[in-house]
């Protein structure tokens, strides 16, 4: 049961006066209490001397939450002054007077008129005062008291979150921590238990555990495994008044997941695994993919997988793909169904981040046996080499056989082979091979000094498939043989002074060949036998591969003999032995005492004369000014304008427009005889241009009509017929009659289209007649007619 307080407030001024309380008759609340009564206490006597005050301070209490039909009683306020006659007055002033708190200024009476929370507003502070009804003015001074909410357990407990996700560990042990919940309740702390609160666990056992003052969530099991369970819903109740019978509660999930740790190895599912490789697998191709599972997840899981053992260790590869975590084998080397056609590995696959705490359960790894088949193919023949290295002389006959290739099928069933040779790669066609033996013969002449090496490319190809082939380089040296006989290193032509001295060198020698010598060339020089007697000159070899020309005699004379030509022949010391005559020009020529030459025959050739630099400009000038002139003289020819037939830009009339093209005329048997378009009913019906307007109508003229064409008029009366009713044609037609020309003509019409088809019965004899312009003309038709006549 609550129980209600009063307290007294005393007003002392002068001399002390008793306060008293002052009961009421009639309670609203409805609850059985005491008497509130808050009695106002003043100084009666006149204000001759100075008075003295104290408060003791009041309070009210109110329960919050009132759900009575009446007004809510609060308390009573009372003076001493109020003598009960009704001449004072109660005021009530402060936080919700006249609002929540209303009095009744006769008894003093407060009431509460709405429901009160105290979660909203625990204390209300209020001012009362007496004043004197007649005057309006206080009898008491204003005092100031408190009301009080009292608290009532109306508010459950409140999470701070709907829903808590929190993860740990799988394998974790009891007691591990895994969360905190909070749940906080708005009822007053320090009255009763309204706000105590306690935690329990309604879902989630036994798996968890919550502490029930703390709110602090635990496990309760042993090894829960996330493998077999991932995730947990746990519901935490918290409950005021201390969890006791009647208290409020408030609920709240919370969603653990258990996170993965490395506790499951890798196992294959099967220990045997079958793959099949055609032999022709190119080096680093896949060849199958094993897995491993492991229960775990992300970094748990990945897997390294290796070959530990097996005959086809160094045959095959495996790697981890990272995305499937699958073991992919590759060929590392090239295959032979004929060499091994079966292969064994034993493949494992390791866990690459290991948990030391769950080394108890195992080792972290597995292995599985894998069988390789190798498919027969057929394979292309195979050379016996990757190359072919060939020496052959240059000197060799045609159809030599310079070496010989071979090639094989791998396949058992051993198809034959037959050979030849790669075109693009021997375009000369200077070799050839056998095709049943693959013996390369020479079968044009070869020359080491035009090409030392040879590179042709043989092909190989079943004769059962020729599209197996392969194909091998062949490179083939030309051998040396002394084929070529030595030659001056340069045109040698010297001069000879006429005032020369006996043995006087005059000129030296030297010599080259085109031939490769092992051991260094040795070239002999002499005089052709032929010449050696009566030559005015010697020579002498200098065994050093030169030879120096010397004078045999004192003088010569340049008018007698200009010019000596000397005969030498080189020979070498290679067999066969080869020698070449080359000859040497000797002039003779004036020189000046220390043996400069002043002027000889040859001075032509040392000093040749020509024409100077100025006349060279003079003479590229004149060439430049007179293609200028034909230039300009071209040009100016280009732009003369002929005289126009007819001047007036006013005549409307057809006009003959001349292109200096006279063409074959009607003896042209290959031109269309235009004189078939004819149409004669154009002239009869007098019909006019639509597109312009006459200025004067001339009667056409009526000539002999020809033999008529229905196709041709058919076709033309047609297409007429169509852009008369075409509806986005022009909004005109233009009919040009070609068979008119004008009017007052001299030479009346020249139209080819009234001309008849025949020449028998044309008399051009009026062409004279029409003046100079057809002077030309007339020659040429009355030439013709003298013919026919003759």
């Amino acid at each position: 049961m609550r129980t209600y307080h009063c307290f007294w407030l005393l007003f002392w001024a002068g001399q002390p006066h008793q306060s008293f309380l002052t009961p009421l008759s009639k309670r609203t609340s409805g609850f059985p209490e005491k008497e509130k009564v808050l009695v106002l206490s003043g100084n009666s006597r006149q204000d001759l001397h100075r008075s003295k005050r104290s408060w003791m301070w009041n309070q009210f209490f109110l329960l919050e939450e009132y759900t009575g039909t009446d007004y809510q009683y609060v308390g009573k306020l009372h003076s001493d002054q109020d003598k009960g006659d009704g001449s004072l007055k109660y005021i009530l002033s402060g936080d919700g007077a006249g609002d929540l708190f209303i009095i009744n200024e006769n008894t003093g009476d407060i009431q509460a008129t709405k429901r009160l929370d105290r979660e909203e507003k625990p204390v209300y502070i209020l001012r009362a005062q007496a004043v004197n009804r007649r005057t309006g003015r206080p009898v008491e001074p204003e005092s100031e008291f408190i009301i009080k909410i009292h608290d009532i357990n109306d508010n459950e407990p409140m999470f701070t979150k709907d829903v808590y996700n929190a993860s740990i560990p799988e394998m974790s042990d009891v007691g591990t921590f895994v969360v905190q919940v909070t749940a906080t309740d708005a009822d007053d702390p320090t009255y009763g238990n309204s706000a105590k609160v306690v935690y329990s666990i309604l879902q989630g056992q036994p798996y968890f555990s919550v502490e029930s003052e703390t709110g602090i969530i635990k496990t309760a099991l042993l090894n829960m495994d996330r493998e077999n369970r991932e995730q947990y819903q746990v519901v935490i109740q918290a409950k005021d008044m201390g969890g006791q019978m009647g208290g409020l509660s408030g609920t709240t999930t919370v969603n653990i997941t258990l996170t993965d740790v490395n506790d499951n190895p890798p196992r294959f599912p099967q220990s045997t695994y079958q793959f099949r490789a055609p032999e022709s697998t190119p080096l680093d191709s896949p060849v199958g993919r094993i897995k491993a599972n492991d229960a775990d997840v992300d970094e748990n899981a990945e897997i390294e997988y290796s070959i530990t053992e097996g005959d086809g260790y160094d045959m095959f590869g495996i790697t981890t793909d990272k995305d499937t975590q699958e073991g992919i084998i590759t060929v590392k080397k090239a295959l032979d169904f004929e060499s091994k056609n079966l292969y064994i590995l034993k493949v494992e696959a390791t866990n690459t981040h290991v948990d030391p705490r769950f080394l108890y359960l195992g080792p972290f790894k597995d292995s599985a046996t894998v069988r390789i088949q190798v498919e027969d193919v057929d394979e292309p023949p195979m050379f016996s080499r990757p190359a072919y290295i060939m020496e052959v002389k240059e000197d060799v006959p045609l159809n030599s056989v310079i070496g010989t290739v071979t090639a094989q099928d791998p396949d058992a069933a051993k198809n034959p082979v037959k050979y030849s040779v790669d075109r693009h790669t021997d375009m000369d066609r200077v070799f050839n091979i056998n095709s049943g033996n693959g013996s390369i013969f020479t079968s044009k002449p070869l020359d080491r000094e035009t090409l030392l090496w040879h590179n042709i490319t043989v092909i190989a190809a079943e004769i059962n498939n020729p599209k197996q082939s392969s194909r091998v380089p062949v490179f083939i040296k030309v051998l040396d043989v002394n084929d070529n006989a030595p030659e001056f290193a340069m045109f040698y032509e010297t001069f000879v002074c006429e005032n020369a001295k006996a043995e006087q060198l005059i000129q030296t020698l030297s010599a080259v060949d085109k031939d490769d010598s092992y051991n260094g060339h040795q070239f002999s020089f002499s005089i052709a036998p032929e010449a050696a007697s009566s030559s005015n000159f010697t020579l002498q070899d200098n065994r050093d591969n030169t030879a120096g020309i010397f004078t045999r005699k004192t003088r010569y004379n340049r008018h007698e003999t200009s010019t000596y030509f000397l005969p030498v022949v080189i020979s070498d010391n290679d067999y066969p032995i080869q020698s070449s005559t080359e000859t040497v020009t000797i002039r003779v020529c004036a020189c000046d005492h220390r043996g400069k030459m002043l002027s000889c025959n040859a001075e032509a050739l040392i000093h040749p004369t020509g024409l100077s630099t100025g006349a060279l400009i003079a003479i590229l000038l004149c060439i430049i000014i007179l293609l200028v002139t034909v230039v300009l003289f071209a040009a100016l020819r280009r732009q003369r304008k002929k005289e126009p037939l007819i001047i007036s830009k006013e005549d409307i009339r057809d006009n003959i427009v001349s292109y200096n093209d006279e063409g074959g005329g009607e003896e042209d048997t290959q031109a269309f005889d235009i004189g078939t378009l004819r149409n004669p009913e154009a002239i009869d019906d007098n019909k006019l241009r639509r597109d312009i307007v006459p200025e004067t109508l001339f009667m056409p003229r009526r000539t002999a009509t020809a033999r008529d064409n229905t196709d041709v008029r058919d076709f033309i009366n047609q297409r007429l017929k169509e852009n008369d009713t075409d509806p986005t044609a022009p909004p005109y037609d233009s009919l040009a009659t070609y068979a008119y020309e004008g009017n007052g003509s001299v030479a009346e019409s020249l139209s080819s289209l009234e001309s008849v088809t025949t020449d028998g019965d044309q008399d051009y004899d009026y062409l004279s007649d029409w003046g100079p312009r057809f002077k030309k003309l007339a020659d040429m038709y009355g030439s013709m007619d003298s013919d026919k006549d003759s």
